[in-house]
């Protein structure tokens, strides 16, 4: 191909996503058709493929392209979180779970909250063994917490350890060897498990909106685990509410 359309063509492209972060596909073969009204539409697509292989624009949902660029979600690791996992894991070998902090979710938000717990998530069948496990001790743990148990031990608690049950299939990562939860899955629980993330339920827009702004987020990650969830519809919906305030 021409090199130096490829430059033409690679500049025009920034300059469209200088007011908005992400543009769709119809309206970016739009755009580009009027500045180089030569080119047929199956070559900006062939284009468009291309320039995506190369990193130079992502494609972040379907029918939707985004300039690269954004950072990737990576939250830090206190040594409190790190001496759990591996007690976990020394104890446990064989099963699969992630840890995470609350407090991660601090640089998000508008108003701090003053109560932070670990959660562990991890395969059913495990959690009362090591629930005892970590009782024996001396922790604080929880299995599942309901807003009562919130109420009358949790919040009047210090360095409180909740279990949680682990969703098969559910997007984890690794940090420093450490498993934890991806940025889609901590967005997509937040949705859902008000009880767990009542200090963010108030700023939840805010939240979705910062971590959009700020971050790599992967919006067919965040679908697919919001459909084993059974809750698809309300995270598209404020997926797509997010994109269309900071786009």
């Amino acid at each position: 191909m021409n090199n130096n359309l490829d430059t033409l063509l690679i500049d025009k492209i920034q300059s469209y996503f200088k007011e908005q972060a992400t543009v769709s596909k119809d309206k970016l073969v739009e755009v580009i058709l009027l500045d180089f009204p030569e080119l047929k539409k199956s070559t900006i697509n062939v284009y468009l493929s291309r320039f995506k292989k190369e990193g130079i624009i992502k494609n972040p949902s379907r029918g939707i392209y985004a300039l690269k660029g954004k950072k990737t979600y990576h939250p830090t690791l206190n040594n409190k979180l790190k001496r759990l996992f591996y007690k976990i894991k020394k104890d446990f070998p064989f099963v699969e779970f992630c840890i995470w902090d609350t407090q991660w979710l601090n640089e998000f938000m508008r108003h701090q909250p003053f109560k932070y717990y670990t959660v562990l998530e991890l395969e059913k069948d495990v959690t009362e063994s090591v629930f005892y496990a970590l009782k024996e001790q001396g922790k604080q743990v929880f299995i599942e917490p309901d807003a009562e148990t919130f109420d009358l031990y949790v919040n009047n608690s210090e360095d409180v350890i909740i279990l949680k049950h682990l969703i098969s299939e559910a997007p984890l990562h690794e940090i420093e060897n450490i498993v934890v939860p991806t940025l889609e899955k901590l967005l997509v629980d937040m949705t859902i498990d008000a009880k767990v993330y009542a200090a963010q339920q108030g700023e939840i827009k805010l939240i979705y909106a910062n971590a959009f702004d700020k971050y790599e987020v992967n919006k067919n990650k965040m679908k697919r685990y919001a459909y084993r969830r059974n809750r698809e519809k309300e995270v598209e919906n404020l997926t797509n509410l997010t994109l269309a305030k900071i786009g």
